[in-house]
């Protein structure tokens, strides 16, 4: 947390007389990577993160003790610099504080809110596969039953899951353990595999 406001009174003095600290609303600073910074920045004018005010992306704050305060804010994108020691930014976000449970010092965990995308297809991280072109792609069970690799354009990353954004429909059975017991082209015996959303994918074996 940081004081937003300092004034010293006095003309020409070296003493601070008077600190005055601005509570409501208050600012929380965090870091994140030029790279991180760029990707806000376009999911906010795109439309994919729940804006707060025009250009302002809409954040949350939690506590130590993993207690969500109450009161959403706002993330400020002006005045970034980059460190050029650690090439990460300093972000700012403003949330408002009538009760003062928040104040300059306290240390806090920051949630940016995102757009929801209820046709997003979402995939465990070790289902995509690399090819030595450097693109991404998956195994899918074709209906003649065997693995074949699909092209796919992948997106951001959440958790352990990333976004597909091109190349796959529902009801596609995605592989995603079990590489190792089949080779392109090969029948398999997909096994139901509970993933952490409800997506059709498969653990393939070979038959």
């Amino acid at each position: 947390m940081q004081r937003p406001l300092t004034a010293l009174v006095g003309q020409n003095e070296a003493t601070h007389l008077a600190t005055i600290q601005q509570l409501d609303p208050i600012y929380a600073d965090f870091t994140q990577s030029v790279t991180e910074l760029n990707q806000l920045k376009r999911d906010l004018a795109e439309g994919r993160l729940r804006q707060a005010s025009p250009g302002a992306a809409k954040v949350r704050l939690v506590f130590d003790e993993g207690t969500l305060y109450p009161h959403s804010g706002r993330l400020l994108f002006s005045d970034v610099t980059v460190d050029p020691g650690t090439g990460k930014v300093t972000l700012r976000g403003e949330f408002p504080n009538p009760s003062a449970e928040l104040l300059p010092g306290t240390y806090v965990r920051v949630q940016i809110e995102e757009g929801v995308d209820a046709d997003a297809i979402v995939l465990p991280q070790q289902a995509i596969q690399r090819n030595n072109a450097g693109g991404s792609e998956v195994y899918v069970v074709n209906d003649e039953g065997r693995a074949v690799l699909q092209p796919v354009r992948v997106g951001r990353t959440l958790g352990n899951e990333i976004v597909v954004e091109e190349g796959l429909k529902p009801g596609y059975r995605v592989v995603v353990e079990g590489f190792q017991k089949f080779t392109p082209g090969s029948v398999v015996q997909p096994v139901a595999w509970v993933p952490a959303r409800q997506l059709t994918t498969g653990q393939a074996q070979p038959n």
